[in-house]
């Protein structure tokens, strides 16, 4: 009990550090680069905040993992639910769209 209560007081300051030095570094290379490249206004530590989050809107994960955990199909994702007969329909799928890639290794062993 008392490790959680340390990690939660740490964990407020830890966050604000991240973001403090989150902004600092968007905003010092914005302010090194781009005015002197193309001539566009320095900004702010408030701009520069807020120019990280839009970036995290547009372009993050969105907390869906790092994007390949999508595409994985261990026994816990939806290879591991299907049935033997939906998992070769699903390959038949795929090799009407793909051809038959990968599968000359296999037939030739």
């Amino acid at each position: 009990m008392r490790k959680k209560w340390l990690i939660a007081l740490l964990a407020a300051p830890a966050l604000v550090l991240f973001v403090f030095i989150g902004g600092e570094v968007v905003m010092r290379l914005w302010n090194w680069l781009l005015p002197t490249l193309f001539g566009w206004h320095a900004l702010t530590f408030w701009q520069a905040l807020g120019l990280l989050a839009l970036c995290r809107i547009l372009f993050g994960s969105h907390g869906r993992g790092n994007g390949s955990s999508r595409w994985r199909l261990g026994k816990d994702g939806s290879w591991g639910r299907m049935t033997p007969e939906e998992r070769e329909k699903f390959r038949e799928k795929m090799r009407a769209r793909c051809g038959s890639f990968g599968e000359e290794s296999k037939e030739g062993a």
